[in-house]
């Protein structure tokens, strides 16, 4: 079963002064996978660009290019997509049993490297490293130790942080911001969906299992009788995690459960700073901008905002 979505992601910055040039990219059009598609997707700026161009990341992302050279003291832009999705949830008891351990010890002997090209066994190194974003630190392996037991199944570890970071941790909008440290948000216990992804990537490649970060959106159903608010949407963030035998699991700890065909696949990278939306310079004489975000991700056909 299919399930169709139109997406409208739309980023406003208003600036003090007049910007004489604007150059940016980003990473704003879903990926086409096993279980996605992307059936059609644009990038619109206002004011129109001078120059944009389609290239794709060195993970395969989608990214879209553009300089404005008209002066303006305001900057839209507005991906617009639609996108089919069949991905089905996984069952975490029908995933394969194989130990975290035993799934690390694979990766760094490099006995995984018979049954996949050298580009994927570097891919799945880079994803047991630190990076900008995912630090090791005694705070974070203190906190993921009671869920590494050895020889524990890894798909049981993926569940067992899942459902530890929704209920131990609180989700708070603006409790954060895209500097916060996993030290930090185990010390403030709240977080959003970005430092969920990201403390639960550490733990997983503190202990050698790769693990990378995933960035997209989830469709919103509110309880019945209530409307779905239009607009209020945001994009989000979970883990994707090797799993022998499976691929690459995705699993969402902000809300406890593995990844189905409410979800749509923006990008993925070792965290936060391979896949922001959007980002770039601006020359002008003045200092700082307001930014505001709109995401609305609906069945297609349903109303949206334009």
């Amino acid at each position: 079963m299919s399930r169709t979505y139109d997406l409208v992601h739309r980023t406003t910055y208003t600036y003090p002064q007049e910007v004489t040039d604007s150059y940016g990219r980003t990473v704003m059009t879903p990926r086409d996978l096993p279980g996605q598609t992307c059936v059609t997707s644009h990038v619109e700026l206002d004011p129109a660009p001078a120059d944009t161009a389609v290239q794709h990341d060195y993970f395969g992302n989608r990214t879209t290019y553009y300089c404005v050279t008209e002066p303006h003291t305001r900057l839209v832009v507005t991906a617009r997509s639609t996108i089919e999705v069949t991905r089905p949830q996984p069952d975490a008891a029908s995933l394969p049993t194989v130990a975290w351990d035993e799934t690390a010890a694979s990766v760094q002997s490099g006995s995984e490297a018979a049954a996949m090209s050298p580009d994927a066994l570097v891919a799945l190194r880079e994803m047991v490293l630190p990076s900008a974003h995912v630090t090791f630190v005694d705070e974070v392996r203190a906190w993921a130790e009671p869920s590494f037991a050895p020889g524990r199944p890894l798909a049981e570890v993926v569940v067992d942080l899942c459902h530890r970071i929704r209920h131990e941790l609180t989700y708070r909008t603006g409790s954060t911001t895209v500097t916060t440290t996993q030290r930090q948000l185990l010390a403030q216990r709240t977080g959003v969906c970005q430092d969920f992804a990201h403390l639960m990537i550490a733990a997983l490649r503190l202990h050698g299992v790769p693990a990378r970060y995933v960035s997209g959106y989830l469709e919103t159903r509110p309880p019945a009788g209530r409307e779905n608010l239009r607009g209020a949407d945001a994009s989000h963030a979970w883990v994707s995690v090797w799993v022998p035998g499976a691929g690459w699991v995705d699993a969402d700890p902000t809300n406890d459960q593995l990844v189905d065909d409410r979800y749509v696949v923006l990008g993925w990278g070792r965290d936060y700073h391979d896949v922001p939306p959007l980002r770039g310079v601006i020359f002008t004489e003045g200092s700082g901008s307001k930014l505001t975000v709109q995401v609305d991700l609906v069945p297609s056909g349903s109303p949206a905002f334009v």
